[in-house]
């Protein structure tokens, strides 16, 4: 019996534009912080399985390292979702790209079959504004409305975006030790339609309800923030520590604050948590998520979400974006993998034989 060979499912960045153009950015990233929400509330580690970040650091002396790595989730009984970034801070003035790089690719568990591949750079920004933002919304003043960003490069963008959906934003201050980057930010969100003001650092801190750190510091070049003249009630979202030795907050605001971590065994690594002993570092988000009533007295008092990343991030992103593609009949499927032939013959396809023969590449049905 002739078995139809399984095709893969590809998603570029045209497909992805034709998939913001249907569904809507806002609507996009409102549906993420929810599902994200929904994901963590329910988080079953029988189902789901994430270990840690795993990679190869970089090293370009004399210039700032950088990290390869790769994240992994597995849904039992039904796929693996596998991200792979890197982090290459040189990347912007040596190639003209950007910081971080990424792709996804999801797996078939119960064929192995690579189901589809996907852009990462759009998918890791969303997740990562959407973590912030549920964090945010359990951890920060709810009658936040000063938001500050140190670091204006590319995440920076998908932080004020998901913030803005879950807060009503008065001000953004913004401050970059590239005056260049903090002044194209301005230009970069303006669809956002939001009063966004390039300031100097020490006024940030001090008028900031809920402040962001996304910086490219070096290991051992940090903190990036001074941390003294916080509002009492200032939650901070961490977002640039990704490898040993680099970190954005001063030890003496972790001490004081309710300090969570997104995935604590990674958080311990790479994280602001690297600083902090076992005992100091508080719950992590899931907790947050499903007691937030344990938490609640936290919102008028520093808190710190440290964000390094987490695996049902990226799960929950990748497939809210393939869900759509697929609704929408968007994406190319190519039959990447040799099958389809004669399971005992691995050289049939690339021999031609009649049994094996390849398929043009078409695009995708939204079946």
């Amino acid at each position: 019996m002739t078995h139809p060979a399984p095709r893969t499912l590809l998603l570029g960045p045209p497909d992805l534009r034709a998939l913001v153009e249907g569904v809507g950015l806002d609507v996009l990233m409102d549906e993420l912080i929810q599902a994200l929400t929904v994901a963590l509330r329910e988080l079953d580690e029988s189902i789901l399985q994430v270990p840690k970040r795993e990679g190869f650091q970089v090293v370009s002396q004399p210039r700032p390292s950088g990290v390869i790595g790769w994240m992994p989730a597995l849904r039992r009984g039904d796929s693996l979702t596998v991200r792979v970034s890197s982090s290459l801070p040189t990347n912007r003035g040596d190639a003209g790209l950007p910081t971080l790089v990424a792709t996804h690719s999801v797996y078939d568990v119960k064929t192995g079959h690579l189901a589809a591949v996907m852009d990462g750079v759009f998918a890791t920004a969303l997740r990562t504004g959407a973590a912030s933002a549920v964090a945010s919304r359990y951890l920060a003043s709810p009658d936040s409305r000063v938001l500050g960003l140190v670091g204006c490069g590319a995440q920076a963008v998908s932080q004020l975006h998901a913030l803005s959906r879950v807060f009503r934003l008065e001000q953004v201050l913004v401050h970059d030790v590239d005056a260049d980057a903090a002044r194209s930010f301005v230009r970069r969100v303006a669809f956002l339609g939001l009063d966004v003001r390039p300031t100097l650092l020490p006024d940030l801190e001090l008028r900031a309800d809920i402040l962001c750190t996304a910086t490219t510091v070096a290991p051992g070049a940090g903190p990036v923030i001074s941390g003294h003249a916080l509002q009492p009630h200032a939650h901070v979202n961490a977002v640039g520590a990704d490898q040993p030795g680099k970190a954005e907050l001063p030890l003496a605001l972790l001490r004081r604050s309710l300090v969570v971590p997104d995935f604590p065994a990674q958080a311990r690594l790479e994280g602001e948590c690297q600083q902090l002993h076992p005992d100091q570092i508080g719950p992590d988000l899931a907790t947050v998520v499903q007691q937030p009533e344990e938490f609640q007295g936290w919102r008028e008092r520093n808190t710190v979400f440290d964000s390094t990343g987490h695996a049902l991030e990226d799960h929950v992103v990748t497939r809210l974006l393939l869900d759509h593609a697929r609704r929408m009949g968007l994406g190319t499927l190519v039959a990447l993998e040799s099958l389809g032939g004669d399971p005992l013959d691995p050289y049939g396809l690339v021999r031609g034989d009649a049994d094996g023969r390849t398929e043009s590449p078409r695009r995708a049905t939204g079946t």
